[in-house]
């Protein structure tokens, strides 16, 4: 039942998007605010930031976790079935990526590009009021890449190892990583439990997500920069999904950004030419390739499974 849940999960969320009002994770980000503001204190030693932020992850993921594996135990099948769907509905994004991503490209292939850059600032947290044509485009594809393993990947791939539970861990630990896992002197030592729990969780969904971006382009080209390219990402998960993305796109992503004021040069990942507006609707059309891939895939293993003793 595994395939099911999931292709009608990825259904919905292809038809619904994300719940416009009342909003899970808003209700569990008002959360973490909650948690942070009782828990960090600048007068804290480092060693006293991170067991702080280890127990905000403990109390923050811990409890949702344990009560839906009560409440699949409480209530049985088919209502069972039914929040499984719910849960992993409400764990992924792609709809909501593409949203975010179109929103970027319809003002860019217009040439507006304040608005561009006003709709970009709102899926990346780098600063976005000066960038170039190019780096506005850049920075779409890397989000629309790097996060198609954490809003839709990543997800599946803990659905079908851990059910709803597995799946739910994964989202609200790497929502946590969002909020948290900033290597700045705020969040240094007190993200950096949640910093290191996503790289934990995120590590193989990343890399069957960039081999997944091969076979759904070009896979001689995106094996080769996810090999040379990726141990130059400051991410251990984001390097392998970006430079194998990049390549079987046949586009150089990276070069010049700023965060909070300070610029920074991410390295190239990719080959081939310089991305232009259009490519951002390529870099969706991959994602949903790689998707139907891993559905596919979902489906022969459910049906050998079907087929043992």
């Amino acid at each position: 039942m595994t395939f099911i849940a999931v292709l009608a999960a990825t259904v919905a969320d292809y038809w619904l998007g994300e719940p416009r009002r009342w909003h899970p994770l808003a209700g569990f980000g008002a959360l973490i605010s909650a948690v942070e503001s009782r828990l960090w204190s600048s007068s804290a030693s480092a060693k006293g930031l991170r067991l702080r932020g280890l127990l905000g992850w403990l109390v923050l993921v811990l409890p949702p976790v344990a009560l839906l594996i009560w409440l699949q135990g409480a209530i049985g099948y088919p209502l069972a079935f039914a929040v499984d769907v719910a849960v992993l509905y409400g764990c992924i994004g792609h709809r909501s990526l593409r949203d975010h991503a179109l929103a970027v490209a319809t003002p860019m292939l217009a040439g507006d590009l304040s608005s561009a850059r006003h709709r970009l600032a709102m899926i990346v947290s780098r600063d976005t009021g000066e960038l170039t044509p190019r780096n506005i485009t850049c920075a779409t594809l890397e989000s629309v890449l790097e996060n198609g393993n954490d809003a839709l990947f990543a997800p599946i791939f803990w659905f079908a190892v851990a059910g709803a539970p597995g799946a739910l861990l994964h989202r609200l630990a790497n929502t946590l990583d969002a909020r948290w896992g900033y290597r700045n002197d705020r969040y240094r030592d007190f993200g950096l439990t949640a910093a290191r729990l996503d790289d934990v969780l995120n590590w193989l969904p990343a890399r069957l997500c960039a081999l997944s971006y091969g076979f759904a382009g070009h896979l001689r080209q995106a094996l080769f920069c996810w090999r040379a390219q990726a141990p130059l990402a400051a991410s251990p998960n984001a390097g392998p999904v970006m430079a194998a993305g990049a390549g079987a796109l046949g586009l150089r992503l990276g070069g010049p950004a700023t965060y909070h004021g300070l610029s920074e040069w991410r390295p190239e990942l990719g080959c081939g030419r310089a991305p232009e507006p259009r490519d951002i609707h390529c870099g969706l059309d991959l994602v949903f390739r790689a998707l139907l891939l891993w559905l596919a895939t979902l489906a022969v293993f459910s049906l050998v499974a079907e087929q043992l003793p």
